[in-house]
Formats: C-alpha cells, structure tokens, sequence
C-alpha cells in the first residue's frame, strides 16, 4: 500500500484539529523520555551499580540518536508520506521501551536508548511537518503553538512522571509506561492522520554521514573530557583531539550542504529567513537549560535534601502548571503580537529563574522559595516554546515543510545533547572542586548525604546550574533581532 498521492485535508471539509490530537500524543511521549531518566538517575546508579557520566550517557545516547537521523527522517517522510514515517517510528520507539525496561546492564539501557532514539527521529518532523501541510495559514499558529506548549509541557512533566512511577513501582517502569501509551498513540494516528501527497527526494548521503560522525566526536568528547582528565582515552587518542576532529567534521558537514547542488540534507536556504535563523538558535538554547536543568536539580534533592523520587519530582509541579495555564493564552497571542516581545518575555523570565535556583540550593533552603524559582520557571518555558516554533515557519513555503521541520528539530536536539553532556562535565569538575570526587560525592538512591558533605555537594550543584543562564543569553540576543512575519496581521 503507498501513501496517496492526491489527497490533502486542506482540500476537504474535515478538521484537522483531530489529527493534531493524535499526533501530540506520540509527541508528548518521546518529549517526557528526554527528562523522564533525570529523576531515576540514583535509582539507576544504585541498581546497575553504574557511574554518574554513565548513566548521563543513558540521555545522551537517546538524544544523539534522536538528532542525527532527524535530518533525513523529515526528507523521507516527503518521500514516503509522513503518517507512515510517524507510524513505523512510534512501533520502534514502543518496542525499544520495552527493551529498556527489560535490560539489567548499563550498557543494554544505552543500546535500547539508542533505538528509541531512532523511533523518535523518524516521529517528530513529521508532527510540524503535518501541521504546516493540514492547516490554512491562518489557524496554523494556533496548532503550532498546540505542538511546542506539548513540547514545553512534556519537558516539565518528564521528571514528576519519573518520581511517581520509580518510587511505586521501580525505575524500568519510566520506560514500560510507554507500551500502552505507545499503543493508543498508533491506533488514533492509523485512524486520525491523514494520507498527504509525496514528493520524490534524492537523499544525501554523505551529510548523513558528516553529520552523524561530527556529532558523535562532539559530544563524546565534551562529556568524557573531565572524567579522562582531558587527556589520553586509548591510545594516542585523546578528548581534545575528538573535539577537535568533532569540530572539524561539522565544518565539512557545512561546506559539502553548500556545495551540494542537488538536495542538500540541510538546505542552506532555509537560513536566508531571518526568522527561521533566530528561533532555531534560540530553541537549541531553550532545549540545552531544560536537559541541562534536571540533572543537578533532581540530584541535590535527592542526595542532600533526602526526597524520595516522587518527591523530587513533584517539586515541578508549580513549573507545570504555569506553564499548562498559560499555554493557550500565549498561543492565541503568537498570531497577534509579535515575536519579539513573547520570547524575549520568555528568555528573561527563564534567565531570573535559573539565577534564583541556584541561589536557593542549599541544604537548608527554604522549600517555598525552590518552588517559586521553579514556577517563573514554567512562565518563561510557556513564552518559549509555542512562540518560537510558530515563528521558525511560518514563512516556510508548504514544499519545504519537511526540510524545515527536520532542521528545526535537529537544532533542538542538538542544543540538548549539548546540555546533557556539559552539564555532565560541569557537575563532575565542581564535585572535584567541592571535595567531593568519584567515591565521595556519589550518589546513590540509598538516601541523602552525610550533613558534613550536604553543604558541598549543594554548592557543587548550584555552581553547576549558572552555566544554564549564560546559554540563555544566547538565545536572548538571538529574538531581540526577530522580525515581523510575512503574512502577519495583528489583530486589535
């Protein structure tokens, strides 16, 4: 059976909106796995008796292979019609739950992560890809702000999810969760998603291979660095030269998209849109403080103030409900008011909030001050997410859905693997500098440290955390250069 060729539900009287549905749930699903293991980290250390940057690895394999192949996957849903490329990757990614849940090695739980990774590649620019085909011009900032509050809310909703589930019922059960969510999602998107018209594309290769390599070396380098004490891994091979070489490749990876005259994997054209530029540095920063985030919050609550799983998971709550109030709210705004002014709102309630968390760490913090750098938190996450989506494509033409969707994304995971393993990095260097090496500041999900040690370990985890606001900053300059949309009417 191929996909049609000649339906479009823009050409027919049924709503999308039903389609949307169904897809956000798939969506919301891979989202909450990219969080989801922050919360169970000491519960993972303490059963597969693993190593802090190992378990970390458990994220970043997920997110590297979540980002590499999502170049492509957006290209081969143009080609093959992206409801089968959505479906094929939710059965991936449903089965490779399965799989992480099952495992009793560190290492199978990054192998199984890595092909949930790849489910989840072939799934999300299909979502925005849809979105921009199904919907009139007009409606598509309301849906698109729909699909990045999903992906704002998922982000906050991952480690409360994980707290409940590896307290009541052990930490593989964040991944086990997923087979029976991930088996409604496939019936409603079988039933829902339409069939759309396929385009033929040439597929480029060699910036599949680039590109993968490039990233590969990055970010093994960054997040091994410290533990290898930047120098030699095996052999003459040594962190800084995977870096470099890392580097090296993406910059090859550049050149050969701008050579390449046929259809490049990442069409450079995409970037002459100012506005398209902007929302993807400043999604890359957003996703890099949300994956960032986690690690050094769940632990200091876990290991110094003692908090159960759930319980450290239920310190986002504030975050979630803010943000899941005011989502619909800045949705309608994102096609009225310009950009500018939603996410530089957004980053600079972001920045506040990342600063006042840090600040409040301590062991002795008290809990209402916690909760409330964490509720500005969610405000800024909910100025951020929609609005940056909605803005990234709306000047796209509609033949450029899945190339843009497929850039866009990558960009955010990107930012997120990048967050992942600085952070790993950044948490490993301030537990030396607290005192606190390998064996002393370990921690483990058998409860909370000694008081002589809680004071350092809280220092190590705030200082830690000042890297997210110095990203954000990024992402800050980025929006203040936004520009009004084609095709934007503000309405009084």
């Amino acid at each position: 059976m191929t996909e049609a060729s000649t339906q479009s539900p823009v050409e027919t009287s049924e709503s999308p909106w039903p389609a949307l549905f169904a897809l956000c749930l798939g969506f919301f699903m891979i989202l909450v796995d990219t969080t989801i293991v922050s919360v169970a980290t000491p519960a993972i250390i303490d059963d597969l008796n693993a190593p802090v940057n190992s378990v970390v690895w458990v994220t970043s394999a997920y997110l590297l292979a979540y980002a590499v192949p999502v170049l492509i996957t957006g290209r081969l849903g143009d080609r093959f019609g992206p409801r089968r490329l959505y479906l094929i990757g939710l059965v991936v990614f449903t089965a490779a739950s399965l799989w992480c849940g099952l495992t009793n090695s560190i290492e199978g739980l990054i192998v199984a992560r890595v092909f949930q990774g790849f489910g989840a590649s072939m799934m999300t620019p299909q979502t925005m890809a849809i979105i921009t085909r199904v919907f009139p011009r007009d409606n598509r900032g309301r849906a698109m702000s729909l699909w990045g509050a999903t992906a704002g809310v998922a982000t906050l909703v991952g480690p409360i999810l994980g707290g409940v589930l590896v307290d009541s019922l052990g930490w593989e059960w964040i991944f086990f969760v997923n087979v029976p969510v991930g088996l409604i999602a496939f019936g409603l998107a079988l039933r829902l998603v339409p069939r759309l018209e396929t385009h033929a594309h040439k597929f480029d290769w060699l910036g599949v291979a680039l590109s993968g390599a490039g990233m590969f070396l990055l970010v093994f380098g960054i997040q091994d660095a410290h533990q290898y004490d930047w120098s030699t891994i095996t052999g003459p091979i040594t962190v800084w030269r995977l870096i470099v070489v890392g580097m090296i490749v993406l910059v090859a990876f550049v050149w050969w998209q701008a050579r390449n005259q046929r259809e490049p994997l990442m069409p450079l054209g995409l970037f002459t849109d100012r506005n398209f530029s902007l929302a993807n540095l400043g999604i890359a920063t957003v996703s890099f403080a949300f994956t960032a985030m986690g690690f050094p919050l769940m632990l200091w609550a876990q290991v110094v103030r003692g908090y159960s799983p759930t319980e450290s998971g239920l310190l986002l709550v504030p975050m979630a409900l803010v943000s899941i109030a005011l989502a619909p709210w800045v949705g309608n705004l994102s096609d009225r008011v310009h950009p500018r002014i939603l996410t530089v709102a957004g980053f600079l309630l972001l920045m506040a909030a990342m600063m006042l968390l840090s600040w409040f760490m301590a062991p002795d913090a008290a809990l209402w001050k916690i909760l409330l750098a964490l509720a500005v938190l969610g405000a800024g996450s909910s100025f951020l997410w929609a609005p940056l989506s909605t803005t990234a494509n709306r000047n796209l033409p509609i033949q450029q859905a899945g190339a843009g969707a497929g850039v866009y994304n990558a960009n955010r995971l990107v930012g997120a693997v990048l967050g992942s393993a600085a952070i790993a990095v950044l948490i490993d260097a301030r537990l030396a500098a607290n005192g606190l090496g390998a064996t002393g500041g370990e921690p483990s999900a058998a409860g909370e440290l000694p008081a002589r040690l809680a004071t350092s370990f809280s220092d190590a985890m705030s200082q830690s955390l000042l890297l997210v606001p110095v990203v954000l900053a990024l992402g800050l300059l980025a929006v203040v250069f936004f520009e009004r949309p084609r095709h934007f009417a503000p309405q009084g």
